[in-house]
């Protein structure tokens, strides 16, 4: 590793774990509720104790200046909510284009087991050739998605964290396959960082109880968009997940020291 990329990783990340917060929804899904003022978002979420936002290219000026000493990292696929498949994801922009946009590592998303898994697979491989020439981390979003696959099976999510680390990247973002047990499984596929995504919007109990099980079962963090950015406090929801992944808090810890309510 690179002293530059090495140097990097320490801004998204906080030894060794991490809080992402994605927020390039605004390209797959419009301005919805949470972004439309993205400088107050992420200057709350950041506020909370995130380790990174995410978003794409475009959108950087509106991220820097509210990032309160996190990192930054750039999305280079994507795709819409209305378009002919939201699977399909296509580039956006390359790492070249992010180290101008002053980002501090890149992402990239690959739906092992679907149909557009060949172009992702090279792409991915492209992205993180030049990633390590200019000595930029590379977080690849890996999920099990295509035809027949149970996208929270233990088995083929493991494959696609295994695949992403063959392929070059430095930290691993996949599904949670829905509890500790079988996520050990998931964690241990690679020798890299392994975050989990956020799911569908839950409960704030639900949320913090699965990254607990996450933490619990070796996951390095998570990288979690609508269940914190689209939530009535932003700042609070951070702050407990946070307390999860770096304290060690437990859930009802967690929701207490941050004011957040069990509901009933």
């Amino acid at each position: 590793m690179t002293a530059g990329k090495d140097a990097r990783l320490t801004r998204i990340g906080t030894g060794g774990r991490y809080l992402v917060v994605p927020m390039d929804h605004g390209l797959t899904m419009g301005p919805v509720t949470g972004l439309e003022d993205l400088e107050s978002t992420v200057e709350g979420i950041t506020r909370g104790g995130a380790d990174a936002v995410l978003t794409q290219k475009g959108v950087a000026d509106r991220v820097h200046g509210n990032l309160n000493g996190a990192g930054y990292i750039v999305h280079l696929n994507g795709s819409t909510t209305i378009g002919p498949d939201e699977e399909d994801k296509r580039k956006t922009g390359t790492v070249e284009d992010a180290v101008r946009a002053g980002a501090d590592a890149v992402s990239f998303h690959i739906n092992v087991g679907s149909e557009y898994e060949p172009d992702q697979l090279t792409q991915l491989a492209e992205v993180t050739g030049e990633a390590e020439r200019l000595g930029m981390p590379v977080l690849a979003m890996a999920y099990a998605r295509g035809p027949g696959i149970d996208e929270s099976d233990p088995d083929s999510l493991a494959h696609a964290v295994r695949l992403a680390e063959e392929v070059g990247a430095d930290v691993i973002k996949t599904a949670y396959s829905g509890d500790a047990d079988s996520f050990e499984r998931v964690a241990a596929a690679s020798a890299k960082p392994v975050v989990i995504a956020g799911g569908s919007k839950g409960t704030d109990e639900e949320t913090l109880a699965m990254v607990r099980g996450a933490m619990d079962a070796g996951a390095a963090g998570i990288s979690m968009g609508r269940s914190i950015f689209q939530h009535e406090d932003p700042e609070a929801i951070t702050r407990a997940v946070a307390a999860v992944i770096h304290d060690d808090e437990s859930v009802e810890e967690a929701m207490g020291n941050a004011g957040l309510r069990v509901e009933s």
